[in-house]
């Protein structure tokens, strides 16, 4: 939140024309998994998730921005769960951690995967959330929010046709107390904020980034998503420090050796 702040007012002490900010799906309230909600959905966020709250405080800063700065066009993207194979070995060590075998992944090899009552997310491919940054820089008249996701919205059905798996239903209780107790025994790095938002988040409505900006994903969702599974089976990564394949270490040990899961308090 600071390092936004600081962008803002450097933005603002530059006299830059445009200012496009990085926002998130995160940035909603709890909504409705059944149908789709625009732009003025409340953003105050998913209390349980840090990510979430900081979203959300984040586009508050950039509000006193844009009331403090009316001559810069100002415009936020909302994009909903962003996948690409070179984000592979990175989204590996944030969310499922050094234990998890690449070859795991391999379709046919989990036979059962959860259905829970409220897993509906959105996703979309990084390149076309690239494409919709550009058309947002360069269109002199494009202001406010815009949500950005490809079809098909993903569920529990969706993720297991991508592993060849079937569903075993599991409630959300159940699930969260899992995802909490392997963090805290540190068998994996994802805290139960994560799945929160994840079942929390409203599916988005992109009607307006199709329309204004001129927007329209290339790639689908549900392959987005099967392309980061297959680069985390092969260790896909990219030659910049955050996506390094071998950021981890030989063996991944680095991961290992700071604590699976370890938070400075």
């Amino acid at each position: 939140m600071e390092g936004s702040a600081r962008v803002f007012h450097a933005a603002g002490a530059a006299g830059v024309s445009t200012l496009v900010h990085a926002s998130s799906v995160g940035v909603y309230s709890p909504g409705p998994k059944d149908r789709r909600v625009d732009e003025s959905w409340p953003t105050e966020g998913i209390a349980t998730s840090a990510y979430s709250r900081h979203k959300a405080e984040a586009e508050k800063l950039l509000d006193r921005f844009e009331a403090e700065r009316p001559e810069v066009r100002v415009v936020r993207l909302r994009p909903g769960l962003i996948f690409k194979r070179e984000a592979a070995s990175e989204i590996r060590r944030y969310f499922a951690g050094p234990l998890l075998p690449n070859p795991l992944l391999r379709p046919g090899l989990i036979p059962v995967t959860p259905d829970t009552e409220r897993l509906r997310f959105q996703a979309v491919h990084s390149h076309d959330v690239g494409e919709g940054y550009r058309l947002a820089a360069i269109n002199g008249e494009a202001r406010g929010a815009f949500n950005l996701a490809a079809e098909p919205v993903v569920d529990g059905a969706a993720i297991a046709d991508l592993f060849q798996a079937r569903t075993v239903r599991v409630p959300r209780k159940v699930l969260r107390t899992v995802a909490d107790l392997s963090w805290r025994l540190r068998l994996q790095p994802t805290d139960a904020s994560w799945l929160d938002l994840a079942l929390d988040s409203p599916l988005m409505d992109v009607s307006r980034a199709r329309e204004e900006l001129g927007w329209t994903p290339k790639r689908g969702a549900t392959e987005a998503l099967a392309e980061l599974l297959a680069g985390m089976r092969h260790g896909a990564g990219f030659d910049t420090p955050p996506l390094a394949a071998g950021a981890g270490g030989p063996a991944r040990i680095g991961e290992l050796r700071t604590g699976v899961g370890a938070r400075d308090l």
